[in-house]
């Protein structure tokens, strides 16, 4: 994911096929207009995007042949490298959160994704599951911690100066320190394989960024990139986070680059952006969405590497 971020900027370009956006593309609201829209923001991405997001629930809605079409969204988007984050937000208990797990985790699970998106609102540990399975295949996860909507605030806010975002970041700042240990004690003992192999080395890799040695762990942390005042009402200083920041906001919600690197400070540098319709209004013309797309990773860059 560094590598891509660096690469393409700090971009990822949900794919959110809502009825009006589809009806802005000239596509019926079917399957069929489904399977359109999604694979063409997968062929436009294709080197002018870091990680693609689709979101799950608009799959959903069309039952198993929507599910279907979600399945070739993440074949083909690891067929064209790009990364892709499944937005499920699954959170469970025991067996249901390693089925969860498996089917988004697994290498061997038609919807695998390289990340998905985790409720942790059952408790973090409730998440152990995917936590586990995604560092030993190599992929990852973003875990809801301060986010956007006002809602959020009446769970996310509790407590204060100890409040429960805080609690969730610092549960994934241990979850990356525990996987850091695990990977040297691995290495020291030969103990690594295929795709985890790759990903131990990637996190070994120093990469400089405003300066300063960066390095992403496998678990990251989802925080809107318009909560710069929930920040500061509840004294989350992020510096020295150690994984990545997933920050929907960025676009047509109102976050342009520059406020999205005030909000993030000092780690500006792990932060990955979400933009849905700000870059998806431009379809369905697939130089105009590269276009849309290079102009952001291109901002981004700016804003957050200095």
């Amino acid at each position: 994911m560094r590598e891509a971020m660096l690469r393409h900027g700090p971009l990822c370009v949900g794919i959110d096929p809502h009825p009006a956006l589809l009806d802005a593309w000239g596509l019926p609201y079917s399957v069929a207009g489904l399977e359109k829209f999604s694979l063409t923001v997968v062929e436009a991405a294709e080197g002018h995007a870091a990680t693609l997001k689709p979101q799950v629930a608009l799959y959903e809605a069309f039952g198993s042949a929507g599910m279907a079409v979600l399945e070739r969204v993440l074949k083909e988007s690891r067929e064209a490298g790009v990364l892709s984050i499944a937005d499920a937000k699954r959170g469970d208990i025991g067996s249901t959160m390693a089925a969860y797990a498996t089917a988004w985790l697994s290498d061997d699970s038609p919807l695998a994704a390289d990340s998905v998106t985790l409720s942790p609102y059952l408790g973090f540990e409730s998440l152990r599951p995917a936590l586990d399975l995604a560092r030993e295949t190599g992929r990852g996860t973003f875990v809801l911690a301060l986010t956007s909507n006002p809602e959020g605030a009446s769970v996310q806010h509790v407590g204060g100066a100890e409040s429960v975002a805080k609690t969730i970041l610092k549960a994934v700042q241990h979850e990356n320190l525990r996987n850091t240990a695990a990977t040297s004690v691995n290495s020291v003992s030969g103990v690594t394989e295929n795709r985890a192999e790759r990903t131990s080395l990637v996190n070994r890799d120093q990469i400089v960024i405003n300066g300063k040695n960066n390095t992403l762990g496998c678990c990251g942390v989802v925080i809107g990139a318009t909560v710069s005042d929930a920040l500061s009402q509840l004294q989350i200083n992020l510096q020295g986070f150690n994984g990545p920041i997933l920050s929907p906001g960025y676009g047509a919600q109102g976050a342009d680059a520059h406020a999205v690197a005030e909000v993030f400070g000092q780690v500006s540098g792990n932060v990955l952006a979400n933009s849905s319709r700000g870059v998806l209004r431009h379809g369905p013309d697939v130089s105009a969405l590269r276009s849309a797309m290079q102009r952001a990773g291109d901002e981004l860059s700016a804003a957050l590497y200095g």
